[in-house]
């Protein structure tokens, strides 16, 4: 079994990045929008955070197997909770200031370089992320039993 090689834990966390990935990809193929799936995979923002995706994953895993009495799954929820808020809060609000600098350097015709903004999450999205993780980390969990 792929246990006896590879934690669980971390299987839950790949398992989700690239399932919230696919998931953003799909996404774009309905909204009919032109990028490949490689651009896809490393891409921040969109719907659904993978952030979220693998840190509730790993969470409700812990939970599952060690219980939600313990320390560990303590940590691994605030840790899920910083994550969550940071792609909401910080993140989303640095991509917001980006793009509004972009938009003034293009505007003043500029020679400054544009920086690469990254955006960060709404609150759905990370609704959604929390979602998928939660499933992700119940069926590894399933799958170990």
């Amino acid at each position: 079994m792929i246990y006896d090689v590879i934690s669980p834990y971390i299987v839950a966390v790949v398992i989700a990045w690239f399932g919230a990935h696919v998931v953003k990809y799909i996404i774009s193929l309905i909204k009919k929008e032109k990028y490949g799936l490689r651009s896809y995979l490393f891409m921040s923002g969109g719907m659904p955070s993978s952030h979220t995706a693998t840190v509730v994953a790993m969470a409700t895993l812990i939970g599952l197997r060690d219980g939600t009495a313990s320390g560990l799954f303590g940590l691994a929820v605030l840790f899920a909770l910083i994550v969550m808020y940071d792609a909401m809060k910080v993140r989303r609000s640095s991509g917001e200031q980006g793009e509004a600098i972009k938009s003034l350097i293009k505007a003043h015709n500029t020679e400054i370089k544009l920086p690469r903004v990254s955006k960060g999450h709404t609150p759905v999205e990370v609704a959604f992320g929390a979602l998928l993780g939660s499933i992700i980390g119940a069926v590894v969990f399933l799958s170990t039993i």
